[in-house]
């Protein structure tokens, strides 16, 4: 059996302007079972990917917007039982950048098969907690990705952004949703 999977927060200057409402259990939310980040935990925070595995898949996309993410979605968790994976407790479901497909990550853990679709990224991540309400998340994904340049002095290698709301929740949410721009080793 593996070690269980950690987080390491990289310790560092860490300018954090959270959003109003991110992270606050208190907003009135019917029952769904939606992640909630702590923001000192993910927003404005490097992170050591140097131990996360994801199982990768791709979702179509038109004209850069997703299309049928449910459908991938629900494959994919399907997928990472068949190989003997577990998933984490609010494991990270990632979506790339793409203009006809997108990457899509989850976090598992477990024993690795040698696979084309599963992926150790390794190096770093630093991520920004995010309110992305229709039309936001392009702009917040921007000024991420110049937030990040400036701070690393090169530009990710990689995007993703982690929709932490469902139907249910988005709009009391504000949409909320975690940007991360990836490093690697």
């Amino acid at each position: 059996m593996s070690e269980p999977r950690r987080r390491i927060l990289i310790p560092g200057d860490r300018k954090q302007a959270a959003p109003s409402a991110a992270g606050d259990a208190s907003l009135p939310v019917e029952a769904c079972d939606c992640p909630r980040l702590d923001p000192a935990d993910w927003d404005g925070v490097e992170s050591d990917w140097s131990d996360i595995t994801f199982l990768r898949a791709s979702v179509k996309a038109l004209a850069g917007v997703p299309v049928g993410f449910d459908a991938a979605r629900s494959a994919l968790f399907e997928r990472a039982s068949a190989l003997g994976f577990e998933v984490p407790e609010d494991a990270m479901l990632l979506i790339g950048e793409g203009t006809f497909s997108r990457p899509l990550l989850l976090e598992v853990e477990g024993e690795v098969p040698a696979s084309k679709e599963v992926i150790r990224p390794g190096g770093v991540a630093y991520s920004r907690l995010v309110e992305a309400p229709w039309g936001e998340l392009a702009k917040a994904a921007r000024r991420l990705r110049d937030e990040a340049r400036e701070r690393y002095g090169r530009p990710p290698a990689a995007m993703y952004a982690w929709y932490l709301t469902c139907p249910v929740c988005s709009r009391e949410r504000n949409f909320e949703t975690l940007l991360v721009a990836h490093y690697p080793g």
